[in-house]
């Protein structure tokens, strides 16, 4: 049986961590490790669960790139930290006690010898869509909360499925082609690429795209089945004998600009220049023991450090 790459939305699953675990679980000073205890207590799980044979956490080092907002300026202008001063940088509003934890995350991950990779000036979501289309050997699995990333999945040249927690780890649902195509009506040939253009069609608020106005999913759905992708779609928009209806048509040419900018911002960017810090190969012991017992030790991490470990030497 083919074992997985697992490829982890890390922010995704931190996020989800800090939210899940109660502020109350600290450290012994009394720091909030709450993100850290969740995620630790995930990772192991996802490992004692998926049984991969290699893992790599995947980084936002730019969590709203410049060519996304060049594309449309809206891109996630919601969640910037109000900042002062000419030329601030945008910075995202995280709250103050999850902020902290990030790092000492990255030290674990690194004391326990799990790789991890980013890209300058490219989220995770890029660095999964990245690592997926270069990836020829093992299937893959995309742990997240994003449904983004549903355009990667795939049947070959290795299959790829998204294991979705947005409703948290005990209600994990596994996505490959079959399902997204179930679940939205989609074609399951192409099912990734076209969920990506459908989310373009039907916008997302959470990251501030607008989608095109009076266009629902079911819609969307439709026309991408319909015409292929955007681009097909724009394509008809010039043709005075397609199949579009006048009220559709109207809509899509009131929102030309925006479907004609969409896909760069939509669509991972699988030729990001990702950057992985060690061997994807999931270790059967930490790399850094005694690092890992510090890091145990100081921010009372016991037992999450504990069954993460446990797994590790297990997992086979």
């Amino acid at each position: 049986m083919d074992v997985p790459l697992l490829l982890v939305d890390a922010a995704s699953l931190y996020f989800r961590a800090y939210y899940g675990v109660p502020e109350s679980v600290t450290a012994p000073d009394g720091t909030p490790v709450n993100a850290v205890r969740g995620f630790t207590d995930m990772l192991a799980r996802l490992i004692e669960l998926r049984r991969p044979s290699r893992l790599v956490a995947c980084l936002d080092l730019d969590w709203r790139p410049t060519f996304r907002v060049a594309a449309i300026p809206s891109y996630k202008a919601h969640r910037v930290a109000e900042q002062t001063g000419p030329g601030a940088p945008d910075v995202e509003d995280v709250p103050d006690t999850l902020s902290p934890q990030v790092p000492l995350i990255l030290e674990l991950l690194a004391a326990a010898g799990l790789a991890t990779a980013g890209a300058d000036g490219y989220e995770a979501d890029d660095v999964i869509g990245a690592l997926v289309a270069a990836e020829r050997r093992d299937p893959v699995e995309v742990v997240s909360g994003d449904r983004d990333l549903f355009q990667v999945v795939r049947t070959e040249p290795t299959p790829v499925r998204v294991v979705y927690v947005g409703r948290g780890l005990a209600k994990a649902e596994v996505i490959g082609p079959a399902e997204l195509a179930s679940r939205y009506g989609l074609p399951e040939t192409g099912a990734g690429p076209r969920y990506a253009d459908l989310a373009a069609l039907r916008g997302d608020p959470s990251d501030g795209l607008p989608g095109v106005p009076g266009v629902g999913e079911k819609t969307a759905a439709m026309l991408i089945s319909r015409f292929g992708s955007v681009e097909g779609l724009l394509a008809a928009l010039d043709e005075d004998r397609s199949a579009l209806t006048p009220g559709t048509r109207a809509k899509l040419l009131a929102a030309r600009e925006y479907l004609e900018l969409a896909p760069t911002v939509v669509r991972v960017a699988t030729d990001a220049p990702v950057r992985q810090d060690r061997d994807d190969a999931l270790p059967s012991a930490p790399a850094d023991p005694v690092a890992l017992a510090a890091l145990r030790r100081a921010w009372g991490l016991g037992s999450a450090v504990d069954r993460l470990v446990a797994a590790l030497q297990t997992r086979r």
